[in-house]
Formats: C-alpha cells, structure tokens, sequence
C-alpha cells in the first residue's frame, strides 16, 4: 500500500473535496457515478489542489437515503464497484497526495440490515431487537406511537411492526426515514460493532471517518415526550456521546498516522459544540454557523468570531464550508432576497438573481479559502453550479420532498451530475446517450470543466488559482483590519491580506500591496460591490 503523505496534522489546514459519488463521473457507462469514474478523475482533483477528499457513503444500500441507509458498513454498493476497487481508489489517492475520508453512519442503519431484519423475525422481547428502540404503543390498542418526537425529515419518527400472526406490532424509532431504523447506543455490541468498522476503513488506508449526525445518537433510555428548553435533551447533544467519541479517538490514535474524525454536529450552544473537539474527542466538526448565515457583512464577521473563539479553547481548528449535499448551492442561494439557509424554508418558486449569486459565490470561495483551519469544498461548487430547481417532480428521490408531501423540493437540487465535457447531457459524465440518474440542464454546456478550464475569468480557474495560492502564501495568526462599513478585511502571516466588500458601493483598494487575486474585476484602484481581493505585502 502506499505511504500517506508526510504532515501528519494536515487535516487543521487542509483543503477537503466533497464526492457525492452517484453524481461524480459514471465510469460503468449506466447513468449512476462509480468509484470507476472517480478513479478516472483523480488527476482533476490533484490539478484542482485538495489535499483530501470526503466521500459520501458507498456501501451497500438500497438508496432510500440516498445511501445514508446502509446494509453492510464492510462493503462497497454493486452500483459504485467493488471494495478492491474502493482499495486501489484510496491507494492511488495517495499516490497523488490525496487522503480518503469515508463516510460513517452510526445513528441508524438500513431496513435492509441483518441485525434489524432478525430483530423484526425474532419478535418482541428478543435480544435481537434490543439493538434497536423497539416499544409498544400508547392508547387503549397501543395505536398511538410511543412518545411525541418529529422525525428530522418531517413527521412521525415511528413505524409500527407487524407481528407474525398478522396482528399490529411493537413500534421502532427512526429519527429519518422509516427505512432507517435507529440503533440503541447503550447496548455495549452497537459500539463493539463501530468500533470494529473503524479499524476495518483504517486498516485499509482511509485517513479518517466523517460521523453523520454525530450528535443525535445517544437517547434517553426513557424516550420521553419531548418538552421544548427541558435539558438534557430527549436525544440530541447528550453528554453519554462523549465517551463513544473518546474511544473512537483512542482507535484513531493507536495508528502510525493518526486517523481523523471528523463530526457532523448541529449544535448552537458553542461551547457545548467544543466539548466535542477536546484533545481526546473529535479533531474537527462542521461549522454549520458559517454555511447558514445571510450574505452581509455584519453576519459573516459575527460567525467567524464565534467560530474562533469557539474553538480557541480546546485548540482545535475552525472548519469552513459554504455548501453541501444537503444544501441549495451557494450561487443560487446568493442569488436570492434571503441569503441565510434554513431547511424549513426551502420552498418551490423562490426567485434567483443568478448571476448576483454567482459573483457573490466567487467573493464567498475567497473569503473562505482565506480563513484559518481546514475548508470543504462540495462537488460542483468550483464550477459555479447553480440549484437545479426544475427537475420533474416524477425524477425526485430525496425522502424530505416525500415526506413533506410535495411542499419541500428536497435536496436532488444540489445533487445533479456534474457537467465534464461536450455541448449537451450528459456532458461526460456518462457516455454519450446515457441517462444520468437525475437529468443534468440543458444550458450547462458553459459549465462543463472542458469549457472552464484555461478560461482565467471562470469559477473552476478562480479556485484552482485559490488553491495554489492558499497552499503556497497563506497561514499563520489572524486578525481583523480596520474597513469601511460593509467590508471585511483581515490579515495572515507574511503579509497576506483578504478584503471582501458587502457594502452597497465600491471602497478604496489599500494603498500598498500587491494583488495575489480578485474574484472579479478591479477598476480604478477600487473594491466592487460582492468582489473579495487577496492582497500581499505590508
């Protein structure tokens, strides 16, 4: 196997690409990305200057989560290939300087999973089902389900059983779709058994683990009723989540390298979401603040300035991300008289200013990439893709639009297959006549990486600049300048300066310092409106 590359704390600063692998490269030639295609692109990752990629889950599902429903964590989904194949991606990855973070889902497991299938067989009162919150129902029949919790996609977060002989059964709990059913993390097997998928991805190369819902597995052991601002929490944030993470820490470090785990945890009480990122716990989390904040200048500086002063104490470095796969795209998000995100208010019909979002976009990548501490970058965001917001209802998959009955457009926005080559779909991410899983536009032809590439005004050019860059001339400290109303402005080390101007008119440029790079046009010596510059010198 290869050697992983050398700095062994490379995941504080790192640059860290998003695969979602169904809509990556398609390398099988039938409509649905592969770890063929990814193999295929690596080259492209390696030109574009990450320094890690995250892929989303590749184990065998049956998709009904968009493979966060997962059967078998030891395997590779027919669909993607084969786990030899996801060995010889993490190897070559290497061999490119590339690190491979994989995607654990410890919360819940597919409908489809052995443990629950026997649980279901086994009946009420086995140890089968104890892996798992089976209960029975409340009301005169057991009718009602078991307590008043809302499921994280909308809804009900319990199914009823049914029992052998036809008759209703106990009830089971799952926090998303009914397909994935919750696992008891106190029973000491659950965490015997994670514990063992860890070192299984570790022995085979991968650099460290992304913990979906990090925070949402330990449960009351109770599930009582929910009751709004009681502490603790019925399920999330619960202090029994610390010593699971602490030893996931001690596998990671028993490692000549050091493996990285890194944690999804929507947590707004900052220095609860530190607790996680003490040395023995969790290395990094997503910063969730950051992403979900408007487009102004006062909110922006806000965020930075929690997220550092959260983070200070424990040591541990900031994360910074402006999209994922259950995100609208940044440059259509910018785009719209509500820049924030929230999850509640997606909604069909939202009007877009596009090429507002876009240049707003192009200043975000270079604040970002600018910031202390390691940055994520979501598949098709060096494009400049935008939300795809006219898909057929017929072609949606995502169970949020489901479960909302038809109100929520879901996340298949974001989700679309990335546009390589050509002048029509499917834009070589397939072949030629192929179908992608989710249809790509018909006016992406400008944003295919084949029409960018070499273009100095495009996003794809604009990042792979950022990257080189970042890599070369920016780390150390950080300050905040003095600015106009309306602009950001900070300093790193060597004399690196980032300016950003959210005002409503252009600003003076400094005087003194040279350019390292704008995301749009300087003109007169002075700043644009929704443009960011990176400056050197004094």
């Amino acid at each position: 196997m290869a050697q992983q590359p050398e700095h062994s704390d490379w995941w504080r600063d790192a640059a860290i690409y998003q695969v979602y692998p169904r809509s990556f490269a398609d390398g099988s030639g039938d409509g649905t990305g592969d770890l063929a295609g990814v193999r295929s692109r690596l080259h492209y990752l390696a030109e574009l200057g990450v320094q890690a990629v995250w892929f989303n889950p590749w184990y065998p599902s049956p998709m009904a989560d968009g493979g966060y429903d997962v059967a078998d964590y030891r395997d590779v989904d027919p669909a993607f290939g084969t786990l030899a194949e996801a060995e010889k991606l993490i190897a070559e990855g290497l061999e490119l300087g590339i690190r491979t973070i994989v995607d654990i889902v410890p919360n819940h497991v597919s409908d489809a999973h052995p443990w629950f299938a026997a649980a279901l067989a086994a009946g009420p009162g086995s140890p089968e089902r104890d892996l798992f919150h089976f209960r029975p129902g409340r009301g005169e029949s057991g009718e009602l389900p078991p307590n008043d919790w809302r499921s994280e996609f909308g809804g009900c977060p319990w199914t009823r059983t049914v029992n052998a002989d036809g008759s209703p059964g106990q009830w089971y709990l799952h926090l998303f779709a009914a397909q994935q059913p919750d696992l008891n993390w106190h029973h000491p097997q659950v965490r015997a058994e994670h514990e063992s998928i860890l070192r299984f991805w570790f022995d085979r190369g991968a650099a460290g683990v992304r913990i979906d819902s990090a925070g949402l597995l330990a449960k009351d052991p109770a599930l009582p009723d929910f009751t709004p601002g009681r502490e603790p929490h019925p399920y999330v944030d619960r202090d029994e989540l610390h010593e699971i993470y602490r030893s996931w820490r001690r596998i990671a470090d028993s490692y000549a390298e050091p493996r990285v785990l890194i944690g999804e945890i929507w947590v707004p009480d900052t220095e609860r979401f530190a607790r996680y990122l003490r040395p023995d716990e969790l290395h990094t989390a997503f910063n969730f603040d950051f992403l979900a904040r408007p487009w102004g200048a006062a909110e922006l500086r806000a965020s930075v300035d929690a997220t550092l002063a959260a983070h200070a104490p424990v040591g541990a470095p900031a994360t910074w991300v402006l999209c994922n796969h259950d995100v609208t795209r940044t440059a259509t998000r910018y785009g719209r008289a509500d820049t924030g995100f929230d999850f509640a208010a997606k909604a069909f019909g939202t009007p877009t200013d596009l090429p507002l979002g876009l240049r707003r976009a192009r200043a975000a990548a270079l604040l970002s990439l600018a910031l202390p501490g390691s940055v994520y970058l979501y598949q098709g965001e060096e494009l400049g893709l935008p939300e795809v917001e006219d898909l057929p209802l017929e072609r949606l998959q995502d169970p949020m639009h489901l479960r909302s009955g038809g109100t929520d457009p879901g996340r298949d926005g974001c989700r679309v297959p990335l546009p390589w080559s050509g002048a029509e779909p499917p834009y070589g991410f397939a072949p030629p006549g192929v179908e992608p899983w989710l249809p790509q536009p018909a006016d992406w032809a400008a944003l295919t990486v084949e029409a960018q590439s070499g273009d100095p005004d495009s996003m794809l050019e604009l990042y792979r600049a950022a990257l080189r860059i970042r890599r070369e001339a920016v780390g150390g400290g950080f300050g905040w300048l003095p600015a106009d109303p309306g602009v950001l402005a900070f300093r790193r080390a060597g004399g690196f300066r980032c300016l950003v101007n959210l005002s409503a008119e252009p600003v003076a440029l400094p005087a003194d310092g040279a350019v390292l790079l704008a995301s749009g046009p300087l003109t007169g010596g002075r700043l644009p409106v929704d443009t960011a510059v990176w400056l050197n010198g004094s």
